[in-house]
């Protein structure tokens, strides 16, 4: 090996150490509430990798979409056709606000989605639920964020793990969480005239 070889061995090796150090203090395990948000795209889209991932190891999870109306996505598609059997998925909504422009049906949706999403975690056979763009539903009050937050806090099972998407997460939320990721927008296609597009948006 070169002179470099060698400094670049000896770097990771130091590197590998250190890490190694830090890993072997990690021995803890968790139901974690996850939140994603913020204004960029991929936080439906993350959240669903991680119900996928759960598919491929065979663990039970379940799905609650809170806005999303009952258009076709490849989420959903797959997830009904393919893994039903060990994935649960409820579309609750009825569309983004904008398009059903009825704020008492849109109450009414939430609550049923958020009384079902409660259910489902409570369900000690779910591992994962994922409670898709209900942080939306959160800040247009159609649930109260004070129940969502002490439900989680203090009645979720301890080994469940639960991911909640949506932009404008509620600070109390992110108070709670284990884990919160916010998607920044730096570029997006829609800027330029392009419209959502299969195998990308849905």
């Amino acid at each position: 090996m070169s002179e470099d070889d060698d400094r670049h061995a000896a770097k990771m090796a130091k590197k590998k150490a250190a890490r190694d150090k830090i890993m072997s203090t990690k021995t803890d395990e968790k139901g974690l509430v996850m939140v994603h948000t913020g204004k960029g795209k991929g936080k439906s889209s993350a959240a669903f990798g991680m119900i996928f991932r759960c598919i491929a190891h065979e663990m039970p999870c379940a799905v609650v979409q809170f806005i999303k109306g009952g258009m076709s996505t490849g989420e959903r598609d797959l997830i009904l056709a393919k893994f039903g059997d060990i994935c649960a998925f409820h579309t609750m909504g009825e569309g983004f606000t904008w398009e059903t422009q009825d704020r008492s049906r849109d109450t009414e949706m939430a609550q049923a989605a958020w009384a079902k999403a409660r259910e489902l975690i409570l369900d000690p056979g779910n591992r994962m639920v994922l409670l898709d763009e209900i942080n939306i539903a959160l800040r247009y009050e159609y649930i109260d964020v004070a129940e969502v937050v002490t439900f989680l806090a203090t009645e979720k099972p301890p080994m469940t793990h639960v991911v909640l998407t949506g932009r404008n997460a509620h600070p109390d939320l992110i108070e709670i969480a284990d884990l919160v990721t916010e998607m920044e927008l730096v570029k997006h296609p829609f800027r330029s005239g392009i419209k959502a597009q299969i195998g990308v948006e849905f």
